[in-house]
């Protein structure tokens, strides 16, 4: 609709400066020019984010001495898929006005800046840093899948979860409901064993008995 009023404006405009031209009245015409050349320069203008409204999804951008109404950003997926990442006060962006008047336009994040710079310099990686210092990271020179920083992660499935490498390695306390070991492995260092049954080939060991036995030095018999 912007787009459409701009048209019909330069039309207009360009009628206008005909008859200026015929009449020797340069007065309107300079005028006209004047809001052209505004209209013109507010297509596209590169600003700031100066303040944001995140449950309402949307954005104020200072310009120059301009400072926009509240605008919508761009985002990757707006559909049945939906992505979500809120630009932050001082963030570079790019202001798309249609038809130049600035309190139509959309918000195009994000442009890096002096106090914001690129946080990485990899030609390949997709990086993502966040304030708390969380950084997800996939470097393609490497093959390495990097999550760091962060708090807590949760993986959440109603089915099942595949962990399928040739090594899966905790470096601290792996604690877990209950444990199948399907492909046999080793033990290292002490283990505490309470409150319940510990059972093995068939025999619970705190509580099977020996066959055979007798005093001195004899050895008793095998577990029953």
């Amino acid at each position: 609709m912007a787009a459409l009023k701009l048209s019909c404006y330069l039309s207009a405009v360009g009628a206008a400066l005909l008859a200026a031209r015929t009449t020797g009245n340069t007065s309107d015409m300079n005028e006209h020019i004047s809001e052209i050349l505004r209209l013109l320069r507010n297509l596209i203008r590169i600003g700031t984010v100066s303040a944001v409204d995140a449950p309402n999804g949307r954005c104020r951008v200072r310009s120059g001495d301009n400072e926009t109404g509240w605008l919508p950003w761009l985002s990757a997926r707006a559909g049945r898929s939906r992505a979500w990442s809120a630009p932050s006060v001082g963030e570079q962006v790019l202001l798309l006005s249609l038809g130049g008047e600035l309190n139509t336009g959309f918000i195009l994040p994000g442009i890096f800046s002096d106090s914001h710079p690129a946080p990485s310099a990899s030609a390949d990686a997709l990086h993502w840093s966040f304030p708390d210092g969380a950084v997800i990271e996939y470097e393609p020179q490497n093959g390495a899948l990097k999550a760091s920083g962060i708090q807590r992660a949760t993986v959440q499935a109603a089915i099942s979860v595949l962990l399928d490498a040739p090594l899966v390695e905790c470096s601290a306390k792996l604690k877990t409901a209950t444990l199948e070991v399907t492909g046999g492995g080793t033990l290292q260092g002490n283990v505490t064993h309470s409150g319940g049954s510990l059972s093995s080939n068939g025999i619970v060991l705190h509580a099977h008995q020996h066959s055979g036995v007798k005093s001195g030095g004899d050895l008793s018999g095998g577990p029953q």
